[in-house]
């Protein structure tokens, strides 16, 4: 498979994931609250990101098994880690608010405006400005919003979604943060993840010490939804996103995840029960062609002024 597919697959499982975050997110903060859901979801994902590490490094010692790269954390690993810990933190903490005080399904609807909004944001790689087809393409993802909203029965915006939009906002410095800091420097995605999970256990230790009791109480459920926050959607995905995006874009990574609703839409429909209406398909089929237009338009534009810089730097034959 090609890089760029590959790379494009994996942001796309990113998408599903993050999809399913949402139906998982609302159940568990009813029964727990936020603050623990963010505690427990960051500490069980940092212990999982250890586990991997050690065990990564356990098996390059074997003989044969290749160059030891150990687990010690570099300094700029230790550094861009903090600071992408402290963002992706504030991003969790909206979201989490914002899903508690409305539905999974405009959760997961709204914050998919972060696709128009990242481009704004994306200045890696010095490619300079993107083809206005680009934000056309982005443009298109706004009315499909719209039909989604409408086809699951958005009410009148309320403090959750206001929330959410907030978070949609946060996301998008985030993920353009993730281009900016990770472009170019050889940086481990897994201890940079490993690194923003601590960060994250270290913000709500305290915060959450108040309902921690009441895990004691809670049901298999509950804990269900709880590690697939923590291993699913948060160390696959925050690995996965930081790792596609040191091979790709941050404004082709917003495109892809911006299916993620699409997929919201999917797991209501599957596990919640949900009711898919012709509006909210429409809605569906306009995401995903926004989607991939907007991707075919950014690759191409990556590869093409590279492309036109090395044309403009050859030497002027002379007679």
């Amino acid at each position: 498979m090609p890089d760029t597919r590959r790379t494009d697959l994996v942001l796309l499982l990113v998408a599903i994931v993050w999809g399913s975050s949402y139906l998982a997110a609302k159940a568990a903060t009813g029964a727990v609250p936020v603050l623990t859901v963010l505690f427990v979801r960051y500490a069980l994902a940092a212990l999982a990101a250890v586990a991997v590490i050690a065990a990564g490094t356990a098996r390059r010692t074997r003989p044969g098994a290749g160059p030891r790269t150990g687990a010690r954390l570099r300094r700029g690993e230790l550094r861009y880690g903090s600071v992408l810990g402290l963002t992706q933190a504030a991003v969790l903490a909206i979201e989490t608010y914002g899903v508690a005080h409305t539905s999974a399904a405009n959760a997961g609807l709204i914050i998919s405006l972060t696709i128009v909004l990242t481009p704004f944001l994306d200045r890696t790689g010095g490619r300079g400005p993107l083809p206005p087809r680009f934000f056309a393409a982005a443009g298109l993802c706004v009315p499909a919003v719209g039909l989604l909203m409408s086809g699951t029965g958005l009410h009148t915006p309320g403090l959750g979604d206001l929330l959410m939009l907030a978070a949609a906002v946060v996301r998008a410095a985030h993920v353009a943060l993730v281009g900016h800091l990770t472009a170019g420097r050889d940086l481990r995605p897994l201890h940079l993840t490993a690194v923003q999970t601590a960060v994250g256990t270290v913000l709500f230790a305290a915060p959450a010490a108040a309902g921690l009791p009441g895990l004691a109480h809670a049901s298999a459920a509950t804990w269900g939804s709880l590690l697939h926050l923590a291993l699913f959607c948060s160390v696959f995905a925050f690995l996965a996103q930081t790792w596609a995006v040191q091979r790709s874009s941050a404004s082709r990574a917003s495109l892809l995840l911006g299916t993620e609703p699409v997929w919201a839409v999917a797991v209501g429909i599957g596990l919640g029960g949900e009711r898919l209406t012709a509006p909210a398909a429409l809605g569906a089929v306009l995401m995903v062609a926004g989607t991939y237009w907007g991707q075919a338009v950014e690759r191409t534009h990556r590869t093409a002024v590279p492309a036109v810089a090395d044309r403009r730097a050859e030497p002027v034959p002379t007679s």
